[in-house]
């Protein structure tokens, strides 16, 4: 891959965009991108992916000398429409998705950010999608997840102003998890997903398709949240949990 790094320790995928200067997701990133989080999908000894930019952003948006290469607005919607398959396959993603930024995740690149599960980000990153500026609108799933994450007022304050806000204000608007020292960052984010990375399998999937299931109507995820909170008491992984508890001992999950 030339635009991505990638590598799996213990356990934890390490995707790196590493495209210069900014990261900017073009469509060969974003393709890379796709053809990983199938080894994600597929590999069972990943328990957790962690995305991160490497250089002095996390990305700083689309590709726009790109755009000035597309032939009509059908080719330009089958960028979105490919942007928007990725970011929906690592939203749905079996295992967890951190993801940890720094300097600036602007456009496309704070769309990727919000198809993480988690967001973990430095002090003064910058995070906006400012595409009204290029007479342009979001088209990576920015209008639909931003205002699921901030609320409606404060996603068309960002999004029709196109000003960016800090890490500090993405923290208090629920936008980011976690604000970290620049130099830990990474390091950070690996400490969350080893312990992640630590629970069972089965049940880290399950809480994860429930908690997607909360968008919708609240009927049908209590009526899957007790089939599944049946389907894992019959699992090996909740008899280690529960022996491990009182034996007091860290538990051992084997995914069955």
């Amino acid at each position: 891959m030339e635009n991505i790094t990638w590598k799996v320790t213990d356990g934890i995928a390490e995707i790196g965009l590493k495209r210069p200067p900014a990261n900017a997701l073009a469509r060969s990133v974003i393709e890379e991108l796709s053809e990983v989080f199938e080894n994600v999908y597929n590999d069972d000894a990943i328990k957790v992916a962690i995305i991160y930019g490497e250089g002095r952003f996390f990305a700083a948006g689309a590709d726009i000398k790109e755009f000035t290469e597309v032939g009509d607005s059908e080719e330009f919607a089958q960028l979105g429409k490919k942007g928007q398959d990725t970011f929906n396959k690592i939203e749905a993603a079996p295992k967890p998705v951190i993801a940890a930024i720094h300097g600036a995740a602007l456009g496309g690149g704070l769309e990727l950010a919000m198809a993480c599960h988690i967001r973990l980000a430095a002090p003064e990153t910058k995070l906006g999608l400012p595409e009204l500026n290029l007479g342009l609108i979001p088209g990576f799933g920015g209008t639909q997840r931003l205002p699921r994450l901030v609320g409606q007022p404060k996603a068309l304050e960002m999004m029709l102003t196109s000003a960016p806000i800090t890490a500090e204000e993405a923290l208090n608007v629920g936008l980011v998890n976690k604000v970290c020292d620049e130099d830990h960052l990474l390091e950070e984010a690996r400490a969350m997903a080893r312990t992640i990375a630590a629970k069972s399998p089965l049940t880290v999937k399950r809480v994860l398709e429930l908690t997607k299931m909360s968008e919708g109507a609240l009927k049908e995820g209590l009526d899957k949240e007790i089939a599944y909170f049946s389907e894992v008491y019959q699992k090996e992984d909740r008899i280690e949990g529960v022996n491990a508890f009182i034996e007091k001992r860290k538990p051992v999950f084997r995914g069955k």
